[in-house]
């Protein structure tokens, strides 16, 4: 008996997990975290969209999702998951996001 009610909590617990999983990057449907929206780089050239359902999208040069991926948010901090294979990091100080390398500020 209480090997079956460790089992059932086990995989109570991985059910959840595999549901919390899918909504990483933001807070809830109705209230995504602070940093969804458009950020650009000051001279305009590359344009990254933080969307609310956890993927992004990033235009270089003019060149549409150019970059595309998923991301997750922890209070400030960025973690990117590229399409391609490839992972990233970003942080919000004072407002500007500082992308690897790149500078993006906000496009209210």
């Amino acid at each position: 008996m209480i090997g079956r009610v460790l089992l059932t909590l086990g995989v109570m617990t991985a059910m959840a997990a595999c549901a919390d999983a899918g909504t990483r990057g933001k807070s809830n449907a109705t209230a995504p975290h602070p940093h969804v929206g458009m950020w650009v780089t000051a001279d305009g050239r590359i344009r990254q969209e933080l969307r609310a359902d956890g993927r992004y999208e990033e235009e270089r040069d003019g060149r549409p999702k150019a970059y595309t991926g998923r991301y997750t948010v922890t209070g400030d901090h960025i973690d990117y998951f590229d399409d391609l294979g490839f992972t990233a990091t970003g942080d919000v100080r004072d407002g500007v996001l500082h992308h690897e390398h790149l500078v993006l500020y906000r496009e209210w």
